[in-house]
């Protein structure tokens, strides 16, 4: 069954007793991770525990495609349901995975995880094709699956966060869902225990001081820089980011971010706007610490123009993952365009 974006975290919550099989596969591993690990969660709390979980290798599959179906048979020696984890799957899973689901036997929970896979692949297409199956995209995070994850870690951590916090981590947090993870539980871990806090309200300025050392201000300076056509500080932050070891993609996509909401802003005040006005009807809001130079941004670009460079920096990520040619050099190149079609 091909699973609806509305119906997925439903089902990570609680799986349909329907679904024998779940196939988790996406380009973002750290929620791959998660989600496969949260359904199997739901059938066995322990994943180490030897007697309740099977973790089968892809490969030996492809030479025994019936020890899948084998280990979904079988019976506990404590009792209670098993769980068989099969992780890094590609098409070498897919022979063993279709005679299981042609004839399941036992009442075993299979989760398969698998990275990018395209839509011609026989794996995607076997589960979204099988009744008693079901396959689990996983996307990169945008701003909106970001919200709730931040909300998430918060509640969970006895927490509550303001707008201006949130909008900054959403702005600013990766597209991996493992890492922005990370980054939100060493937030929580900086607010302290629940009985020593001063506050259980995660401000602004408790994200900049827990983040100010991390790739993301140094992110969001290589954005401001490129925007506002300070070539002086964006070969500098550029030269800190691949220094540090920063990811040349995640620059582009986080650049790309702001240049759409410019775009957006721009076409309200195209419509009659105040720049004002048009700020207050993005969502996230702009936080009070980006506002003035958000707006002093604007004054540099056209709707036109931004489209422009929303386009240099699409086609520069694509040359990233196509080309072959050293991904930093591509970036800066995009970044360097961009700034100096902003100082003219």
């Amino acid at each position: 069954m091909k699973l609806s974006y509305r119906d997925i975290d439903a089902q990570v919550r609680k799986l349909s007793p329907q679904y024998l099989a779940v196939l988790v596969y996406g380009p973002d591993e750290g929620l791959v991770r998660e989600r496969a690990t949260k359904i199997a969660k739901q059938v066995v709390a322990d994943l180490q525990d030897p007697f309740l979980v099977a973790n089968v290798e892809p490969d030996s599959l492809k030479s025994e495609p019936g020890l899948l179906a084998d280990e979904a048979a079988a019976i506990s020696m404590m009792g209670g349901r098993r769980v068989v984890r099969i992780e890094g799957a590609a098409e070498n899973t897919t022979a063993a995975a279709k005679s299981f689901l042609d004839n399941p036997i036992g009442d075993g929970l299979i989760v398969i995880s698998a990275g990018n896979l395209r839509p011609t692949s026989g794996l995607r297409k076997l589960f979204e094709k099988a009744k008693n199956a079901a396959a689990l995209p996983c996307y990169e995070d945008n701003q909106a699956s970001l919200d709730v994850l931040i909300h998430e870690v918060m509640r969970e951590n006895g927490l509550s966060i303001d707008v201006d916090a949130s909008a900054f981590l959403q702005m600013n947090l990766g597209s991996d869902r493992l890492v922005s993870r990370s980054e939100l539980n060493k937030l929580a871990l900086y607010m302290g225990a629940e009985a020593k806090r001063e506050s259980d309200m995660v401000t602004l300025d408790d994200v900049a001081a827990c983040v100010g050392d991390s790739g993301a201000l140094t992110i969001d300076t290589i954005t401001s820089a490129t925007l506002s056509g300070d070539l002086r500080k964006l070969d500098d932050s550029l030269f800190k980011a691949f220094n540090r070891g920063e990811n040349a993609i995640a620059v582009l996509r986080s650049l790309l971010r702001k240049i759409q909401r410019m775009h957006l802003t721009c076409g309200y005040m195209d419509q009659g706007f105040s720049a004002d006005q048009a700020m207050g009807k993005l969502i996230p809001k702009v936080f009070a610490m980006e506002a003035r130079r958000f707006k002093a941004d604007l004054g540099k670009w056209t709707t036109g123009r931004l489209a422009s460079a929303m386009s240099i920096t699409s086609g520069a990520e694509e040359d990233c993952k196509t080309t072959g040619m050293p991904v930093e050099a591509i970036c800066a190149r995009a970044c360097l365009r961009i700034a100096n079609a902003a100082k003219r």
